[in-house]
C-alpha cells in the first residue's frame, strides 16, 4: 500500500520536493496527489493567446514562427559590453506572443520556426506588445509541422494544467505525479465500500490514476465526482460525530411552567407574533425539554424579530428556574440588547424592584467597563439567581462571573467568538450538565452553507419579516459620474431630520491618529488585509477613504451646519458610545455618523435614511446588514450607497446587486460566488488554504445532501469510527490543515 505520508524527499530528491514544498506547500506523496489539476488540454486543443492577461501566469501551447538574436550594447559600471537578447515568436494560429531571452542564444537550437512546445511564464508587455521574458518551455519531438498534428502526436495523452508558480511550472509538476503516480498502489480509502458501491464510485486510488493521468475526459468527470462526495462525505462525517457526541452529554431539562413570565410576556406585546416565530419557538420549546443539550441556529433576515424569539427562549427557561445569558460581541450591542429586552419586558424586569412585578425576573449587564459598584451588584444578582437573563460581552466569560444555574446561553453574531470563548461559558452550568446553546446571525446563508458550514446545529430560519417594516430604497450614487448626486444626498438628510426622522452615515475609517498609523502601515505593506475592527472593509488603494472625524467636520460646517449630528466609533469610552446612541435614538440628534459598530443590533425605530459612503469598500452581507437598521419602525426609508467605482466594475456589480434585491438569502449567494466557498469555510479566517478543491456549496446542494445521508447512517452505526480508520484519519487530515474554528460553531 502507497504511504500518503512519504516525504517526497524519497521521491522526488532533495531539490525539486524543496521546490514543491516552498512554492506550493507540497511536502507529502499525499499532498502532490491532492494537488489537482485545474483543466486540461485535449488531444489537439490549442491554447488561445489571444485571452491572456498582463501578470498572468500560464502554459500555452504554440509554434515557434520567428526566431533571431539581437545584439545591443548593455550600460552597466562604467563598462559598455555587448549582449545578445534571443526574440522569439510564437503562434496558436490566431494571436502571437514574444518571448524574450537575455544572453541565453543557445536556446536557438530549441527554439527554431516550425517547432512546437508548452511555454509557461508571467505574462508582460513591453512596448504594447505582450511577451514573456525567460519562460520556461518543453518542445514537442522534431518533425511536427502543422500546428494541430504538431498538438496530436505531442499530447498523446490529455494534458493535465497544474495550479503552478514562477519556479515549478505546471509540466514540472505534471512530471513530479508522473513518478507518484506510477509507483502508486492501493492507498487508505476515507470512503466506505459500502458507500461507494451504492453510488457507483471508483475507488480512491483509481480515482486519482484518473485525474492525473486520464485517458478520456468521462475518467476526468468520473474522478471529480467521487473526489467532489469524498470532500462533502468527510466534513459531513466530522459534523455527524459532533452532533452524536452532543446528543449523549448530559443536559437539565428545561419546561415553561404555565402561568409564568413567558405567557406574562405574550399577553402585553404589542405585537402578534408571525408564523415563523411561533413555530420556531415551539422548535426550541421542544429542544429544552430533552435531557441532551440543544445545539440550535438562528438565522433570518434583517429585523426578522430573532431577539423576540431569543427573548422567549430565555424565558422558558426562567420559568423553569433557571437562568440564560446573551453573549454579544461588543459592549455597543450588549447595551442594545440590555435596553431592547428590559424595553420588551417593562416591569416584568424588574422583580424585587418598586413597580416590578414578582411573577418577573431581573436583566442583568455585565461589560468590562462598567463601574465597581455596578459590577458587584450584577454578580451578585447573578451568583444567587435573582438575574434570570444575563446580557453581557467577553466580560461574562470572566472567572468572578459565577451563575446559580445556567440553563441557556445565546451567542449573538456568533461568527465573532471563537471555541475556547463559547467553552468557556457552556463550561459555567453547574451539577455536571451542559447548557443549552442557540447561535444567531443576522448575516443570511444559503441553506447548502448551512448544511456544510453549521451542520452539526439544527438550523431554523426566519424568512417572514414582522407587521411594521416599512419599505427601504436603495440607491448607488455615482460620484465618478454624477458627483452632484451627493448635494442632493445631504438636501435629503436635512429634509429628513426636520420630519423628526434619524439619519446614519458610515465610513469606513475613524480619521484619528491611530487610524491614520493603521493606514499608512497598510499603505506600506503591499496590500495587506484590513478585514478588522473599525477599519473593516478598508483597502489601500488610490485614495485614502473617508473618515468618520474628517466628514464630521466638513458636514458640520456645511451642508447640516444647523443639524445635531453626533459621531460613535469603536475607539470611543464606553459612557460616550452610549451617550451618543441615546442621543440618537431619542431625537436630540437626528444625525450619527459612525463606523460599522452600528452593523448589527443597533434598534433605532425612528430611523429612515443611511448614507454609507465609499460603498464599495464593504462586503455585499455587510451593506446589507447595515442598511438593515433604517425603516424598523413603520417609517418607509432609503439608503445610498456613494462610490467612485466605474460602471460594469465588480465593485459596481456588487453594489448594484445590493440595490436591486432586499432578499438577504439572494445577496448571500452573491457574496459566496464573489468570494468563494473556501473562504466561507474558513480559509480566509484562519489564513490557511481550504481543503475543498472541487465542492462547491453553491452549486452541490445534491452532493451535501446525500454525502450527509451516508454520514449519518456511517456515523450511527460506529461513532468512534473503529470499523473505518481511514475515514478517521482523513477527517484528522481535514482539521490539521484547516483552522478548526471553522467546523465548530457549536
Amino acid at each position: 500500500m502507497t504511504d500518503l505520508d512519504e516525504d517526497l524527499r524519497a521521491t522526488l530528491g532533495d531539490k525539486t520536493a524543496a521546490v514543491l514544498s516552498k512554492e506550493l506547500e507540497l511536502r507529502t506523496v499525499g499532498d502532490l496527489l491532492r494537488h489537482y489539476p485545474r483543466r486540461y488540454i485535449e488531444r489537439g486543443e490549442l491554447t488561445e493567446l489571444a485571452s491572456l492577461r498582463e501578470d498572468d501566469h500560464v502554459t500555452v501551447l504554440a509554434m515557434v514562427k520567428t526566431a533571431q538574436v539581437r545584439e545591443f550594447r548593455q550600460r552597466g559600471q562604467g563598462q559598455r559590453r555587448p549582449s545578445k537578447r534571443l526574440e522569439v515568436v510564437v503562434t496558436d494560429g490566431t494571436s502571437d506572443v514574444q518571448l524574450v531571452f537575455f544572453n541565453q542564444d543557445w536556446r536557438l537550437k530549441d527554439l527554431r520556426p516550425g517547432r512546437v512546445g508548452m511555454f509557461a511564464g508571467k505574462v508582460g508587455t513591453f512596448r504594447g506588445q505582450r511577451q514573456f521574458a525567460h519562460p520556461d518551455y518543453q518542445m514537442a519531438p522534431e518533425g511536427a509541422g502543422d500546428l494541430r498534428e504538431a498538438a496530436q502526436e505531442f499530447a498523446d495523452e490529455i494534458i493535465p494544467v497544474y495550479p503552478s508558480t514562477r519556479r515549478m511550472a505546471s509540466w514540472r509538476i505534471e512530471q513530479c505525479l508522473r513518478i507518484v503516480v506510477d509507483q502508486l498502489d492501493d492507498v487508505p480509502d476515507p470512503l466506505p465500500a459500502a458507500v461507494r458501491e451504492k453510488r457507483g464510485l471508483p475507488g480512491l486510488a483509481e480515482a486519482l490514476r484518473a485525474v492525473h493521468r486520464p485517458a478520456d475526459m468521462q475518467q476526468v468527470r468520473q474522478a471529480r465526482a467521487r473526489l467532489r462526495f469524498e470532500e462533502a462525505f468527510v466534513l459531513q462525517a466530522e459534523l455527524a460525530r459532533r452532533r452524536a457526541s452532543t446528543a449523549a452529554l448530559p443536559a437539565q431539562p428545561r419546561r415553561a411552567t404555565p402561568g409564568g413570565v413567558l405567557e406574562a410576556l405574550d399577553a402585553q406585546l404589542p405585537f402578534d407574533l408571525t408564523d415563523g416565530q411561533r413555530q420556531i419557538g415551539e422548535a426550541i420549546a421542544a429542544d429544552l425539554a430533552e435531557d441532551h443539550p440543544m445545539h440550535r441556529l438562528l438565522q433570518g433576515e434583517v429585523g426578522a424579530g430573532k431577539t423576540v424569539v431569543a427573548l422567549r427562549a430565555m424565558l422558558s427557561v426562567v420559568d423553569a428556574g433557571g437562568q440564560a445569558a446573551l453573549l454579544a460581541p461588543t459592549e455597543v450591542l450588549a447595551q442594545q440588547h440590555h435596553r431592547s429586552l428590559m424595553e420588551l419586558l417593562g416591569p416584568l424586569a424588574q422583580r424585587g424592584m418598586l413597580g416590578g412585578l414578582d411573577i418577573g425576573t431581573r436583566v442583568a449587564l455585565v461589560t468590562g467597563s462598567m463601574g465597581t459598584k455596578a459590577r458587584k451588584e450584577a454578580l451578585l444578582d447573578i451568583g444567587v439567581g435573582d438575574a434570570g437573563i444575563v446580557v453581557g460581552t467577553h466580560a461574562l466569560l470572566e472567572e468572578q462571573v459565577q451563575f446559580f444555574d445556567l440553563g441557556l446561553v445565546v451567542v449573538d453574531e456568533q461568527h465573532r467568538f471563537g471555541v475556547e470563548q463559547r467553552a468557556a461559558l457552556a463550561a459555567k452550568s453547574r451539577n455536571g450538565t451542559r447548557p443549552h446553546v442557540l447561535v444567531m446571525t443576522a448575516t443570511p446563508i444559503p441553506r447548502t452553507v448551512a448544511m456544510t458550514v453549521f451542520g452539526d446545529l439544527e438550523i431554523s430560519t426566519l424568512s417572514e419579516v414582522p407587521a411594521g417594516r416599512a419599505e427601504v430604497t436603495t440607491h448607488v450614487v455615482p460620484m465618478q459620474e454624477k458627483p452632484h448626486f451627493l448635494d442632493r444626498a445631504w438636501q435629503r438628510a436635512r429634509e429628513e431630520a426636520a420630519a423628526g426622522h434619524g439619519v446614519y452615515i458610515v465610513c469606513p475609517r475613524i480619521g484619528d491618529e491611530h487610524d491614520d498609523a493603521v493606514m499608512m502601515a497598510v499603505a506600506d505593506s503591499d496590500g495587506a488585509d484590513l478585514s478588522s475592527g473599525d477599519l473593516d472593509g478598508v483597502e489601500p488603494d488610490r485614495r485614502r477613504p473617508v473618515a468618520v472625524l474628517e466628514l464630521a467636520e466638513t458636514l458640520r460646517s456645511g451642508p447640516l451646519a444647523d443639524v445635531e449630528t453626533e459621531i460613535l466609533h469603536g475607539r470611543m469610552p464606553p459612557e460616550a458610545k452610549d451617550a451618543a446612541m441615546r442621543r440618537f435614538a431619542t431625537g436630540k440628534a437626528p444625525v450619527l455618523l459612525a463606523t460599522t459598530v452600528v452593523e448589527v443590533g443597533v434598534d433605532v425605530s425612528n430611523a429612515s435614511m443611511m448614507v454609507i459612503m465609499d460603498a464599495d469598500r464593504f462586503g455585499v452581507s455587510q451593506l446589507h446588514q447595515l442598511r438593515g437598521r433604517i425603516g424598523r419602525g413603520g417609517i418607509p426609508g432609503v439608503c445610498l450607497l456613494v462610490t467612485d467605482a466605474l460602471p460594469e466594475t465588480p465593485a459596481r456589480e456588487r453594489l448594484e446587486a445590493v440595490a436591486g434585491t432586499r432578499n438577504g438569502f439572494e445577496l448571500a449567494r452573491v457574496d459566496l460566488e464573489q468570494r468563494r466557498e473556501g473562504d466561507v469555510l474558513g480559509a480566509a479566517q484562519s489564513g490557511r488554504r481550504s481543503s475543498l478543491k472541487f465542492l462547491k456549496v453553491i452549486r452541490d446542494e445534491d452532493v451535501i445532501r446525500d454525502a450527509r445521508d451516508a454520514a449519518v447512517g456511517v456515523i450511527s452505526a460506529d461513532p468512534e469510527l473503529r470499523e473505518h480508520p481511514e475515514l478517521a484519519a482523513a477527517i484528522d487530515t481535514v482539521l490539521a490543515a484547516q483552522d478548526e474554528d471553522y467546523i465548530d460553531k457549536a
